[in-house]
């Protein structure tokens, strides 16, 4: 009797389930690729931005001209010299225009954010950096838009103009320069916000198949 035959055992460079399998092409560049846009991309789309929230400091502008209060001046004139005063000392008007500003500003701000997020969800550093500019050269441009449409800023001679004793409107000025800030500090949290709540969520890479390798073990 002789012992049954059985086949050599495979060489041992060579696993016995052998699989030579392309990595996919996700795990190389197709992530990368559908990462979202591009530097240059996100770049143009903040520079977009930047400018055409600029330009919205011209509605800014206008609506703190319209709505803010007017302060009440009186000119005097003593020994052929003219002084200027507050009619009323006691007034709020000069607190009323800076808080117009801000209320503005910060209204301003919040609708620019949501109006950003919803255009682009995707966000990125430089869409963030050109809401904050954007924002901040709007205020700017509103601050002095109003002050040039409103009252000349030469109370002497708009007081000599008038007349003594006649009440007359003081120039349109921010007296808290801080006001400038409230449109591209609320843009910058009213953003951050959104897109930490409804943003696009990064994929959890334990939740992923684990790479096939060249090697890899067929599932039985």
């Amino acid at each position: 009797m002789t012992a049954p035959l059985t086949p050599p055992p495979p060489p041992h460079d060579q696993p016995p389930h052998q699989v030579w399998q392309a990595p996919p092409d996700a795990a190389v560049g197709g992530a990368y690729e559908q990462d979202g846009p591009g530097m240059k991309s996100e770049v143009r789309a903040a520079a977009v931005v930047t400018v055409a929230l600029a330009l919205c400091g011209v509605l800014l502008g206008l609506l703190w001209w319209w709505l803010a209060p007017h302060v009440p001046l009186v000119g005097d004139q003593m020994d052929k010299s003219w002084v200027v005063y507050l009619k009323d000392s006691e007034g709020e008007q000069a607190i009323g225009v800076d808080g117009t500003f801000t209320l503005l500003a910060l209204a301003f701000g919040v609708v620019s954010a949501v109006v950003v997020f919803l255009l682009r969800r995707h966000g990125g550093v430089p869409l963030v950096v050109g809401l904050a500019a954007g924002g901040l050269l709007g205020s700017l441009l509103a601050w002095r838009l109003g002050v040039w449409l409103g009252p000349t800023e030469d109370v002497i001679a708009h007081a000599k103009a008038v007349g003594k004793g006649v009440t007359f409107a003081a120039p349109l000025k921010l007296g808290a320069q801080g006001a400038l800030l409230a449109w591209p500090l609320a843009a910058l949290v009213v953003h951050l916000g959104l897109t930490a709540l409804f943003g696009p969520r990064d994929p959890d890479p334990y939740q992923q198949p684990p790479y096939q390798g060249p090697y890899a073990t067929p599932p039985a």
